[in-house]
């Protein structure tokens, strides 16, 4: 449960750098294992991550070096006090760490290393590891966990969508309206280019998500409430069935 809260922690967040909001469906997340525990811990709230932050896969990749490029500088906050006159030192030979180096302090949560003719040991805690964006990708990590989170919306995932919103707000309307929860009802919208293609695509999931038996679109609408969200714009009114 702790790998499915720090994996939603990460997304959500890249979503929230990317202003992507949570009801607008992405295709994946790529996640670095280290070893076959992550690997069943992860596959076994897979299901839940994917529900949290609405995306459609998740791929763990026991190989992420030629996708995922870390890099690593020192934490002075924790060399400083813990190291003394060594810090500098210490602090270069981190900046000359290399592929396998990150690894192994990932891996193991320290890392011993020789300073002259001294052997120091080195947490993951005096050290700040980050990884590199990938082009149409955001990457976050925390500890040893990384994650790579595809923000690329293609028309299916974008009239998705939509479709997502405008439940929200049938929703929402339903509840205003007192209506009860097993009340069926029929929707109308007014027609906008992008509500037309959203709800061409995903007529079923609305009507099932809403317990709407007729959802028509109209030329106009003179009754009913405005709603404006991204590039649509359009009225709602809904009824009893």
């Amino acid at each position: 449960m702790e790998s499915a809260q720090t994996v939603c922690s990460l997304v959500l967040s890249l979503r929230a750098k990317e202003k992507i909001k949570v009801r607008q469906p992405l295709q994946k997340i790529m996640i670095p294992i280290d070893n076959q525990q992550q690997k069943e811990e992860i596959e076994a709230v897979s299901d839940l991550i994917k529900h949290e932050v609405n995306i459609k896969e998740i791929e763990l990749l026991e190989d992420a070096s030629d996708i995922l490029v870390k890099q690593i500088k020192p934490n002075f906050k924790t060399l400083g006090p813990k190291f003394g006159r060594d810090m500098k030192l210490i602090a270069s030979a981190v900046a000359g760490f290399g592929a396998d180096d990150i690894k192994n302090i990932e891996q193991n949560g320290q890392l011993d290393i020789k300073i002259g003719e001294k052997s120091v040991t080195l947490g993951l805690e005096d050290v700040e590891i980050t990884s590199q964006d990938i082009e149409g990708w955001l990457v976050a990590n925390e500890g040893a966990l990384t994650v790579a989170l595809d923000v690329t919306i293609n028309e299916d995932l974008r009239k998705e969508g939509i479709a997502r919103e405008l439940v929200n707000r049938i929703q929402n309307l339903r509840k205003d309206s007192g209506f009860e929860v097993t009340d069926r009802i029929d929707v109308q919208l007014q027609k906008d280019d992008q509500i037309v293609e959203a709800v061409s695509s995903n007529e079923a999931y609305i009507k099932s998500e809403t317990l709407t038996e007729e959802l028509q679109i109209m030329d106009t609408l003179n009754n009913g409430i405005e709603i404006v969200f991204d590039d649509v714009n359009t009225k709602l009114f809904i009824q009893k069935h």
